[in-house]
C-alpha cells in the first residue's frame, strides 16, 4: 500500500505504459488490422470460388446446377468456418503474447487438457468424424428435403457437429452427426410422385391408363412445368385389388423438390379429366353377405317408408 502512494511507484507505472504504447501498441493494431483484412480476403475468396465452381457446374451439361449449388454451398460453409476458428486462435496468441504473456506454457497446457478431454469427449470426435463423412460422401447437402432419424424436413444447415432440419410445420431438429443412423435424402440428382389412383371396378383399366398417361403429356407440354418434369409419364399398370376400387400404380420423374407441386397438379388436371369422362373415383362400400347359398342382403325402401321418415 506504501508502494502505490509513493511517486516513484506511478513514475515507473507511466513509464512502463509509455514504453508497452510505442514498442507493443502498434504491433497489436497491426495485427488487428491484419485479422480484418484476412476476415475480408477469406470471405471475398470462398465467394469467387463459389461463383467459379456454379460458372463450371452451369456449363457442363451433365452435372445438374441446383445439385452441384448445394454441395458447393455446403463445403464452401464448413470451409468458412474451419479458417474463421484458426484465424481467431492465432489473433488470441498475437495478444496475449503483446501483453507479455508467454503462450508456449498454455499450449502445452492445453495439449494436456486436450488430451484429457479427447479421452472424456468421444461423443464429441465421433460427432466431427461423423459430420465430415456425410459432407465428403455428398450424403446429404443444405437445401436438401430428407428424412433423418425418421424426422422429414429441409436441411438447413450442416457442420462438422450437427445437422439443422426444418420440418413443414416450421419445428427445427438439430441433431448430432454422431447420433443420425438413417438418413433418407429425397432430393439427390432427380425425384419421383408415385401416384395410387383408385377407380371403381366397373372402368375398364386400359381406358383409365390411356387417361392417366394423356394427363402426364399434357402437364409435360405446359410450358409452366415443361422443367420441372425430366421424363414423361410412366404408367406402371393395375397394382391392386382394394377393397372398394382398383388402383392403377404411375410415376412422374421430376427435379429435386419439385415433385410435390408437380404432384398436386397433376392430381388437380386428373380429377377435372376423370369427371368429363365419367370415371368413378369410388367411396368405401360394404355388401352385407349372409352365405353361399344365399343372396347378398339388399334393402328395398319404397317411397312411403321415405314419406313418413320426412
Amino acid at each position: 500500500m506504501e508502494q502505490i502512494l509513493e511517486s516513484t511507484f506511478w513514475t515507473e507505472l507511466f513509464k512502463n505504459g509509455q514504453n508497452w504504447l510505442i514498442n507493443e501498441l502498434p504491433g497489436l493494431l497491426i495485427a488487428l488490422v491484419l485479422f480484418f483484412l484476412a476476415f475480408k480476403i477469406v470471405g471475398f475468396s470462398l465467394k469467387k470460388l463459389k461463383r467459379t465452381l456454379l460458372n463450371r457446374a452451369d456449363k457442363n451439361d451433365k452435372v445438374d446446377t441446383v445439385e452441384a449449388g448445394k454441395r458447393i454451398h455446403t463445403l464452401t460453409s464448413i470451409i468458412h468456418g474451419l479458417i474463421k476458428i484458426i484465424l481467431w486462435i492465432i489473433f488470441i496468441m498475437i495478444i496475449l503474447q503483446k501483453f507479455g504473456i508467454n503462450i508456449a506454457p498454455i499450449l502445452a497446457g492445453a495439449g494436456i487438457i486436450g488430451l484429457a478431454v479427447g479421452f472424456g469427449a468421444q461423443e464429441l470426435v465421433r460427432d466431427f468424424i461423423s459430420g465430415f463423412f456425410i459432407i465428403l460422401e455428398n450424403h446429404i447437402r443444405s437445401g436438401d428435403v430428407a428424412i433423418i432419424n425418421g424426422t422429414g424436413g429441409l436441411v438447413e444447415k450442416i457442420e462438422l457437429r450437427t445437422t439443422t432440419l426444418r420440418d413443414f410445420s416450421g419445428v427445427v431438429h438439430i441433431f448430432q452427426n454422431g447420433k443420425i443412423s438413417n438418413i433418407s435424402n429425397m432430393t439427390k440428382d432427380w425425384s419421383a410422385m408415385v401416384f395410387d389412383i383408385g377407380v371403381a371396378y366397373k372402368e375398364n383399366p386400359q381406358v383409365v391408363m390411356d387417361l392417366m398417361k394423356q394427363v402426364g403429356d399434357e402437364l409435360q407440354n405446359d410450358p409452366e412445368f415443361n422443367d420441372k418434369i425430366i421424363e414423361p409419364m410412366e404408367i406402371f399398370g393395375l397394382d391392386k385389388f382394394a377393397d372398394s376400387a382398383i388402383i392403377i400404380k404411375a410415376r412422374l420423374k421430376t427435379k429435386p423438390i419439385q415433385q410435390w407441386a408437380v404432384g398436386r397438379e397433376y392430381r388437380k388436371r386428373l380429377k377435372y379429366a376423370f369427371d368429363q369422362h365419367n370415371i368413378e373415383i369410388p367411396f368405401p362400400h360394404t355388401t352385407v353377405y349372409w352365405g353361399d347359398k344365399i343372396n347378398p342382403l339388399k334393402l328395398d325402401v319404397n317411397n312411403q317408408i321415405l314419406d313418413k321418415l320426412k
